[in-house]
């Protein structure tokens, strides 16, 4: 009876277990580079790199409207930068209101300085029209890039992003486990700030405010 019980309880808690376990791999996935050391919760400066780290690059996606793009098109502008997923149940919806939060703080001469970029890691059901459906939910000045798997791939290597399809064995839509940080790349393509998954909008305002007065 006892084993019975405690199989039972293990079934129940196992895939809250592995959960957890999943979270803090996908964190660990960026979070382990050497020298990376949070600060606060992610607030007004991000999280802190060591010098050197490379944290972004080149990329050839389809944006929102089907038309190609890659981050040569973006050079010369401030890039706000999240990977995830239209089907996203919490973390992606809350932080695309973040940043479209963020960037009513950051007023008209502000924001005008930021182009915000909603990447999917699922470009299997993320097809260009289901993307400027969803980002235009949010804010219209998000722009939705999508790709083939390869190009997805190689775009989230190159920010370290984690993901893997998860199927469930009910037979419901699948999901995808992911990292979930804000890139706020420079002018130039390099990495400027990173944004924790708790970052609030006024500290992701205040923190690419800072990076804006840097760049005068």
């Amino acid at each position: 009876m006892f084993r019975s019980a405690m199989s039972r309880a293990l079934r129940l808690i196992l895939p809250a277990i592995l959960a957890v376990l999943a979270l803090a791999g996908a964190t660990l996935w960026l979070t382990g580079l050497p020298g990376l050391s949070p600060a606060g919760r992610g607030g007004a400066v991000g999280i802190t790199l060591p010098a050197g780290t490379a944290i972004g690059g080149g990329f050839h996606l389809i944006d929102e409207h089907g038309t190609p793009v890659s981050a040569e098109d973006y050079r010369g502008r401030w890039m706000l930068v999240y990977f995830g997923y239209t089907f996203c149940p919490d973390v992606c919806p809350t932080t695309l209101q973040t940043i479209a939060t963020a960037l009513d703080k950051l007023g008209k001469g502000g924001a005008e300085k930021i182009t915000p970029l909603f990447i999917t890691i699922d470009p299997e059901r993320d097809t260009p029209p289901v993307l400027a459906r969803y980002v235009g939910q949010f804010d219209p000045r998000i722009i939705g890039l999508t790709g083939t798997p390869a190009a997805i791939a190689d775009a989230a290597r190159a920010y370290r992003v984690y993901y893997a399809k998860e199927t469930p064995k009910d037979g419901s839509p699948y999901t995808m486990d992911h990292s979930s940080f804000i890139y706020l790349m420079d002018p130039e393509g390099r990495l400027a700030a990173l944004f924790g998954p708790q970052t609030t909008a006024d500290e992701l305002a205040a923190g690419i405010k800072q990076k804006l007065g840097q760049d005068k």
